[in-house]
């Protein structure tokens, strides 16, 4: 078989798959979909991952002011 013969029955499968209610179906699927992925809430990739990055942040700060806050109180003692 020649690729040409293959692209040829793959585009009148898709031709044909266009035209039956499954097409329908996967359109209002993915309306739904987004519509419901909206109203979740959810955060972006990029959003997430920036909140990654304050949280490591916080993390380290709090990390060293427990240190100095350690040494400190053994000073004081």
């Amino acid at each position: 078989m020649n690729q040409a013969f293959i692209d040829d029955v793959a585009h009148r499968l898709s031709d044909m798959l266009a035209r039956t209610p499954l097409a329908d179906f996967e359109k209002n699927a993915r309306a739904m979909l987004a519509g419901l992925f909206a109203r979740a809430n959810l955060v972006t990739r990029e959003e997430f991952d920036a909140q990654v990055q304050v949280l490591a942040r916080t993390r380290a700060k709090i990390t060293e002011l427990e240190a100095k806050l350690a040494a400190l109180e053994t000073r004081k003692d």
